[in-house]
């Protein structure tokens, strides 16, 4: 039996490539998006679409409301196309406020309707210093200075936030994104390609317990057996084309 799920960020390139695996699963799926024109993409991959800023609480809190969600699943970035280096030094600022003041508004909301889970996504590059390759227990790098440190911090904020919540929280700390609708066909380490990140946030929906997954390709920064063994994940794991 499928589960209502309500994805924040539906629209975004793990997004776009969750809604399908989540519907082919048999799941129930309310997607959001800022933009009325990414509406229509939603609804065209079978989601049930809305249009909402997750900084507009009573919006937010309305559209979960309205969807009755048992599991949320928070994909919500704000990063520029290709991460165009350019423009990279002011995302890094309104990326970090949506890791922070975003998933406080859509834990908020998930707790008043009611969720049991919430799934959300991180990044795997902002372990301290220290031993390689990186578990989950390592130490996330809170002493970092610059861009790095508004990036490590917004990180912080966001996995306290979903580990704390009043229901079942589950971090996955994905890798450097590379696949459609990413810009890239290849990606430094530690890497993951979008369809297998989509993947892991599948599984979580009802395989994983409360915690932290490194999801990413084997390398020699990041342990990520914890992902295989307890939801089953595969690296290799590819949409149908």
């Amino acid at each position: 039996m499928g589960y209502r799920i309500f994805l924040a960020g539906g629209s975004g390139a793990i997004g776009r490539s969750l809604v399908p695996q989540l519907l082919g699963a048999g799941h129930q799926v309310t997607a959001t998006t800022r933009r009325a024109a990414k509406a229509a993409e939603l609804r065209a991959l079978g989601a049930d679409a809305v249009v909402v800023d997750v900084f507009d609480v009573g919006g937010l809190r309305a559209a979960v409301a309205a969807a009755k969600p048992e599991i949320v699943i928070h994909q919500l970035t704000d990063l520029p196309p290709g991460l165009d280096p350019a423009l990279m030094g002011e995302a890094i600022i309104a990326n970090a406020r949506v890791r922070n003041e975003g998933t406080r508004n859509l834990v908020e909301a998930a707790k008043a309707a009611g969720a049991r889970r919430l799934i959300a996504q991180s990044i795997a590059w902002v372990y301290a210093p220290g031993p390689e390759p990186h578990a989950e227990t390592d130490p996330l790098d809170s002493g970092a200075d610059g861009g790095r440190g508004i990036s490590v911090g917004g990180v912080i904020a966001l996995e306290r936030q979903v580990l704390e919540a009043p229901m079942t929280g589950i971090v996955l700390r994905y890798g450097h994104l590379y696949g459609p609708g990413t810009g890239a066909e290849t990606a430094a380490d530690p890497a993951v390609h979008v369809d297998a990140a989509a993947y892991a946030a599948l599984l979580a929906v009802e395989r994983s317990s409360q915690g932290a997954f490194n999801v990413a390709e084997p390398s020699t920064y990041l342990n990520t057996g914890k992902a295989v063994s307890e939801l089953g994940w595969r690296t290799d794991f590819r949409l149908a084309s």
